[in-house]
């Protein structure tokens, strides 16, 4: 722990249960109702109104923790279903811009369904229609987003094949006039179908994106268990983005999300010639995986079971408390040596300073070890530091690609609003 007396920053909390852990009905008045109202995470490409024959059939039949997960989803599914059929029936009239809302509707309430991590067999075809539905809607939009295979070619024998990434180049890139390049990691819950959510902004600055899940999340080939797998899979994924003409090679950087924030600063330790730079929002890197802090998660900020959502993750199935045990000597970036490596990337930590998913105590940790870094966190907010950090961190990646660019115009394009 970094605060005095060996505690954490927000040891004073760190015993209360948050509400939403009552039941799903205060999960959806008290976290879930004013983000599906704006559009933003975790429903991205949705409306509030998709929602609400689902939050009453949650409420009739009380839905509430520990859920069974099967249950859970099938909920979802009938709204689902009936938002994709509109997008066919659109989408068959030449309607093209009602097909691609209503597919990405649809989506949105197969990602809600298999939230947080597909660990039944409903919320597994959950997964599978959502990326359906929302590939479906992302090609129709006027600039296409599309999915990529990137040949792990750096892999154990046991691991994938390839890396499946959503992609998107500016018109204007070509060998003569290559564009920089934001690498989004995603996090434990909200993948490339979610946080290709900001790939149009970037576009809109000229600036190419990939997005991808990291291990033991989504799509992700790597093995979730071993410490290493990230070395061999970014090494993959730089192979790739260095074949390719339209991406400026000196202008590289990762914006990596929440637990991707761990994979951020390994990466930034690991592969530091091969990035201009790194960005770790509300990640973690020790403290993250101490036995005494993941005892207490599962009733704080995280709108589900966090420990055990991180045990699956991690590779470790239902077995938390195995999890608990071995997870600090086994990804520890202290304990392993990553964080006192002697050169890494330039690398920003940026957090809310009540984060109660992953302790702003790794970030204070991280300061102290090994090459400087940057930091900036955000007093009073939780887990991100949102939305203020999205703020702080669009303009550090303007200046790090020479970008004269207003970050409000940017966040306008995240915000869904439906036309139909």
């Amino acid at each position: 722990m970094a605060a005095p007396g060996n505690k954490y920053f927000i040891q004073d909390n760190i015993k209360k249960t948050a509400p939403h852990h009552e039941s799903y009905r205060q999960l959806w008045e008290t976290k879930w109702k004013m983000p599906a109202q704006m559009g933003v995470y975790p429903f991205m490409f949705s409306t509030a109104k998709d929602f609400e024959p689902i939050v009453e059939k949650m409420v009739q039949q009380n839905f509430k923790e520990p859920y069974e997960w099967d249950e859970y989803a099938s909920v979802y599914f009938p709204q689902a279903e009936h938002l994709a059929q509109i997008a066919v029936a659109a989408e068959k009239a030449g309607e093209v811009e009602k097909s691609s809302e209503y597919y990405l509707r649809s989506s949105a309430v197969y990602r809600i369904s298999r939230f947080p991590a597909p660990r039944s067999e409903q919320q597994c075809y959950a997964w599978s229609k959502g990326k359906e539905m929302c590939l479906k809607g992302l090609s129709l939009r006027p600039n296409p987003i599309s999915e990529v295979q990137i040949p792990h070619t750096h892999r154990l024998d046991s691991e994938g094949t390839h890396i499946p990434v959503y992609h998107l180049l500016p018109s204007s890139a070509s060998k003569m006039s290559p564009v920089p390049c934001v690498i989004i990691f995603t996090g434990l819950d909200g993948y490339r179908t979610e946080l290709a959510v900001w790939m149009e902004g970037w576009r809109q600055q000229g600036v190419a994106t990939i997005v991808l899940e990291i291990p033991g999340t989504g799509d992700c080939p790597a093995a979730p268990n071993d410490p290493l797998s990230p070395d061999r899979l970014y090494s993959s994924l730089f192979d790739w983005v260095d074949q390719q003409d339209g991406i400026d090679k000196a202008k590289v950087c990762i914006w990596a999300f929440s637990t991707g924030g761990y994979y951020a600063i390994r990466v930034a330790h690991t592969h530091p010639d091969r990035l201009a730079g790194v960005v770790a929002l509300g990640g973690g890197c020790h403290h993250m995986f101490d036995p005494e802090w993941l005892s207490e998660v599962n009733h704080l900020e995280y709108p589900f079971d966090l420990a055990n959502t991180l045990a699956y993750k991690f590779g470790y199935g239902n077995d938390v408390e195995r999890f608990k045990k071995e997870a600090s000597d086994r990804f520890s970036l202290l304990k392993d040596g990553t964080l006192d490596k002697p050169r890494c990337t330039r690398l920003l930590l940026v957090n809310g300073t009540q984060d109660e998913i992953f302790p702003i105590d790794d970030y204070y940790l991280a300061l102290q070890h090994g090459a400087p870094k940057e930091a900036r966190f955000v007093p009073d907010t939780k887990h991100m530091g949102e939305p203020m950090s999205f703020f702080i961190i669009l303009n550090w990646i303007y200046r790090l690609f020479s970008i004269e660019a207003d970050p409000v115009e940017q966040m306008q394009t995240l915000s869904f609003k439906p036309k139909y």
